[in-house]
């Protein structure tokens, strides 16, 4: 088997509907910059507030993807 390298970002990704759709935003967005996207982990979620209301959802998401050496 042969051996290989994953990078592990963090991204944060919002919505003003859900968690879950916060976390599928940042994922959405990495997919269209990296290839071989492999896990995303939600490490943290969190509301953006405005005037004691919930303006938007936040989720903060690891993602993690195959390093491939370059040439």
């Amino acid at each position: 088997m042969a051996e290989n390298v994953y990078k592990v970002i963090e991204l944060i990704g919002t919505s003003t509907v859900s968690w879950e759709k916060a976390a599928t935003a940042a994922v959405v967005r990495a997919s269209k910059t990296l290839r071989d996207l492999r896990v995303a982990e939600i490490c943290e979620l969190d509301l953006q507030l405005k005037n004691g209301k919930v303006e938007a959802y936040r989720a903060k998401v690891k993602v993690s993807f195959k390093y491939e050496k370059k040439g």
